[in-house]
């Protein structure tokens, strides 16, 4: 089968009876729910899929972002997007705010029973007036019309809203239920580049709801403990091009051109509005 195998994931794999707690970063867990056979090939077997592309612009408006709260964090008033969107909080000052931010570290917990280490590395946290705390996600992207998130694939940014939450709670810390994306729209109606790129950017609040979350986490890892990879998800395009690969004559050229362009654009809108990660996350 044609999968990208990384050699630095062979440490990181699942292994029963182990001491040592399993890492299972908030990407991870959204890897599984969109297809539990590609994420046991990628967990248990060290086994990947080719890797997405790098949007560095999407990295560059994320730290600036950072940079630009940072600096009301540090004087502890409110960012004036935050003032606009009328929400009565401020940037958190918090100790570990960095270590929150880090891809290689992250908000963490131990969940009980699986070893698991459940992780994820948030974009920034803000605290309101009855000392709750607000997470936020920051996103990037380039469309005519406003953002929303009304796209059936946005439930991946849902999901890591309510996971960010969940982890916030079970490090005891009170969470505000409703998060908000701070999402940056690049404008593409200027007469010219003159190497500046503008964006609109707007709030867009989340109510999460992270009781999905430990009931996914105990089918993570009952998947993990069986002995052969689960059935693939009728949705997913990776496994649908694997298979296509399988078969022979025209119909396979044509079926697999097909599901080479599905999923570049899927990449495409999807991944152009994540952040650039490291392969941990």
């Amino acid at each position: 089968m044609e999968y990208f195998s990384d050699n630095r994931k062979l440490n990181n794999l699942f292994h029963y009876g182990s001491k040592m707690p399993f890492k299972l970063s908030r990407s991870k867990i959204d890897l599984f729910l969109e297809c539990p056979h590609c994420f046991y090939l990628d967990r248990k077997l060290g086994i990947s899929r080719p890797p997405g592309f790098p949007f560095n612009l999407n990295s560059a408006v994320d730290a600036l972002l950072k940079k630009e709260f940072d600096f009301y964090r540090n004087s502890q008033k409110p960012h004036p997007l935050m003032e606009k969107a009328r929400i009565k909080a401020v940037p958190f000052k918090h100790p570990k705010i960095e270590e929150w931010r880090s891809n290689f570290s992250g908000i963490r917990f131990l969940y009980p029973y699986t070893n698991f280490l459940i992780y994820g590395a948030v974009d920034d946290i803000w605290i309101n007036q009855s000392n709750e705390l607000i997470v936020v996600d920051y996103k990037a992207t380039s469309k005519d019309g406003e953002v929303n998130l009304d796209s059936d694939w946005q439930i991946a940014y849902k999901r890591q809203m309510e996971i960010y939450q969940w982890l916030f709670r079970k490090n005891g810390f009170k969470v505000f239920p409703v998060g908000y994306f701070v999402y940056a729209n690049g404008k593409k109606d200027k007469e010219s580049f003159n190497a500046r790129l503008e964006f609109d950017i707007k709030i867009i609040p989340y109510q999460g709801d992270d009781s999905w979350i430990e009931g996914t986490i105990n089918d993570i890892f009952k998947c993990l403990m069986a002995k052969k990879p689960p059935a693939s998800s009728p949705e997913c395009l990776f496994c649908k091009y694997v298979e296509a690969i399988k078969e022979t004559g025209e119909e396979k050229k044509k079926k697999i051109q097909e599901l080479k362009k599905e999923i570049i654009e899927r990449e495409e809108k999807i991944g152009g509005e994540k952040n650039q990660l490291s392969f941990e996350d």
